[in-house]
């Protein structure tokens, strides 16, 4: 599976833009600001129907405009072709097509064309709060289940509102029996989620380890575990257990919205240990662990984004890496550099194939024979 073609209307910087793609490597080089990393938020957003971010669907509408639309084609494996168009609007609902009919549910559309994206930003998966890290276990099981996905917008909304009794009771206790509904609602999607995080757990962290040796040269060993309320007690004794914590704090304060994943290095705590350069190269390390893993549960090349990922990465670690993405088990390839050297040598890796390659400088794709010009001047 591969995107071979998109179309940007009065998204993000671009008023409008159209790129014909490879199956294999596609390369946008160009200044910071120049637009690489919105052509790969506007591939995100074709196969996820959002943002990588957690910014509104406005704002990926050009400034001063109300609309934005993208257009892409993704060819299949057994030679179908996928037309999708996304629809967005400053004012209302956006709008998803797959080959011209609407999706009744956005949400049905996820997982059709896996993708993982990795970014500079990505670094909040060590050093940040436990939520970025439960992003990235709905984001891998909810394009590989689409259960998964439903019970986690459900239990979400319950969630919400469960905390929105509690806040209404200000401390006192519930008299009206809406908080036992809630618990007996959120139960179902409660265990479901749990059950499937712990099933992702062990295949996920063996590929995290494999990765991170490739990367690494196997200079360290890292690890992952798995943390839940629900490893310990059923749902029912778990809120019963708590009932009276919720009742002061006004929130649920236990259940599968509190899960972690807790990583280590050599047995350390990793983000106390690690150097920059071993906490980029772990951070790719769950990306690619997360692609392997997609792969197989979908039985589909997922596309891989690589957004500016060679910055604070020492030699060795780049040329790894290099190895490793450049290996034909991989598929369809973006990356983004400031530096059109170092993707100059990428691109002469392998002679064999016809690579197609693309230039975005101060937000203007340019064809090949561009390309070279570019690089004769630099």
């Amino acid at each position: 599976m591969y995107l071979s073609n998109i179309k940007l209307t009065q998204f993000k910087n671009y008023e409008r833009q159209a790129l014909s793609f490879s199956p294999r490597l596609n390369c946008f080089v160009g200044f910071n600001g120049s637009g690489k990393t919105n052509l790969l938020e506007a591939i995100y957003y074709l196969c996820m129907s959002k943002g990588y971010g957690s910014q509104a669907d406005q704002y990926n509408i050009r400034h001063g405009d109300a609309v934005a639309r993208l257009e892409g084609v993704f060819h299949l494996d057994d030679d179908r072709e996928d037309k999708i168009v996304v629809k967005l609007r400053k004012r209302g609902r956006k709008v998803i097509e797959r080959n011209g009919t609407p999706y009744e549910r956005i949400s049905e559309h996820v997982g059709r064309y896996p993708v993982v994206i990795v970014t500079p930003d990505d670094i909040s998966l060590v050093l940040e709060g436990s939520a970025t890290r439960r992003r990235l276990l709905d984001n891998s099981l909810s394009q590989t289940d689409p259960q998964y996905l439903n019970y986690l917008i459900a239990y979400n909304k319950l969630l919400e509102n469960r905390n929105a009794q509690l806040k209404e009771l200000d401390g006192r206790r519930d008299t009206t029996g809406l908080l036992d509904v809630y618990d007996a609602q959120m139960e179902e999607p409660a265990t479901y989620i749990h059950r499937q995080r712990q099933a992702f757990a062990a295949p996920f962290t063996e590929l995290l380890r494999e990765a991170y040796a490739s990367i690494s040269g196997a200079r360290e060993a890292v690890d992952l575990e798995y943390r839940s309320h629900l490893n310990e007690s059923g749902w029912g004794e778990l809120l019963a257990g708590r009932a009276e914590k919720d009742r002061i704090l006004q929130r649920t304060s236990g259940g599968i919205h509190k899960d972690e994943l807790v990583f280590t290095q050599d047995g350390h705590p990793l983000k106390r240990v690690a150097s920059q350069g071993q906490l980029k190269s772990f951070v790719l390390s769950l990306k690619l662990a997360q692609y392997r893993l997609l792969e197989r549960s979908t039985n589909r090349t997922p596309i891989l984004l690589l957004d500016d990922i060679f910055d604070k990465l020492d030699h060795e670690r780049v040329r790894q890496l290099l190895e490793l993405v450049m290996g034909s088990a991989f598929g369809q390839l973006f990356i983004t550099d400031t530096d059109p050297e170092r993707i100059s040598a990428l691109v002469s890796r392998e002679p064999g194939i016809d690579w197609q390659r693309f230039l975005v400088a101060e937000g203007v794709a340019r064809n090949e024979a561009e390309w070279e010009r570019f690089l004769e001047e630099e």
